[in-house]
């Protein structure tokens, strides 16, 4: 008898032992709680309680409608025509010289406090924070729309990171959005990370001047050669977290355009405000 229960006791020592090895030296709480944000309940604003990642009041806040390019998604000054507008809304930049994307969509201006949170996702390994992020995306104007033109044979693709620059983040932070965004709209589009590649790595853009810019990404840009077929006549949604630019999200459409698709629009998280 006292033989078994000495057994069983180590038996215990054992198991409680495996517990403590995985949940304190391999989920550490930083690990394990920035994959799953929706269990705070704190909002990373204001502080609140309780709150998923951002309180109701302080989205409602610092993420009101604004009225944007629909080419380019930057914000446009007030509308002084007193209802008399008509057509759709360009900027300046668009009505001199269309860019090559059929449309844009922007969830949030890219200033405090989004700024943060998203660095915080970007580059603070933190990807829990997509599912919050495209949920905010698919309550702005258009953005649902633009998903229910998309058929089964049309695709939602990520902009691409370079190897060297997914090595070092760990993951692409559009894919996740995009992802998020298939998941939520469920969407018909084909959700695909490797059909539009980047393969040249070049300097962050957010470091660089406009014409740097546009140096910086000029090539950057391939559509896997095997799969070129697959592009032909089809609609094209491009996926990011931030446009700055637009450099980077043009070059990208270039290359889907002159590889044969037939409509490429843009839904990005954060629009940076005109230089």
């Amino acid at each position: 008898m006292r033989a078994c229960v000495i057994r069983a006791g180590r038996r215990g020592w054992k198991v409680g032992e495996y517990i403590d090895t995985v949940f304190t030296r391999l989920l550490t709480p930083a690990l394990f709680l920035s994959r799953l944000p929706g269990l705070a309940s704190q909002c990373a604003v204001c502080r609140s309680w309780p709150a998923r990642q951002v309180c109701p009041p302080c989205v409602s806040r610092f993420a009101a409608p604004q009225s944007r390019c629909s080419l380019c998604a930057l914000a446009l000054p007030a509308d002084l025509s007193m209802g008399l507008r008509t057509g759709h809304d360009v900027c300046a930049s668009c009505a001199i010289q269309r860019p090559v994307l059929d449309g844009a969509l922007a969830a949030l201006p890219y200033a405090y406090p989004w700024s943060n949170l998203i660095a915080r996702y970007k580059f603070g390994e933190q990807p829990g924070w997509a599912g919050f992020f495209a949920a905010l995306l698919l309550k702005t104007p258009g953005v649902q729309q633009a998903f229910a033109d998309l058929t089964a044979q049309d695709w939602l693709l990520p902009m691409p990171l370079s190897a060297q620059r997914l090595q070092t983040r760990g993951f692409n932070q559009a894919w996740e959005l995009a992802s998020a965004l298939a998941r939520q709209s469920q969407s018909r589009a084909q959700a695909d990370a490797t059909l539009l590649l980047r393969v040249k790595h070049g300097r962050p853009q957010s470091q660089l001047k406009r014409q740097a810019r546009l140096a910086n990404v000029r090539g950057a840009f391939l559509i896997d050669p095997l799969r070129l077929a697959e592009l032909q006549g089809r609609r094209v949604l491009l996926v990011d977290d931030v446009m700055t630019s637009g450099a980077s999200m043009f070059a990208a459409a270039q290359a889907l355009r002159e590889a044969g698709a037939a409509h490429i629009a843009a839904v990005v998280l954060a629009r940076t405000a005109p230089a």
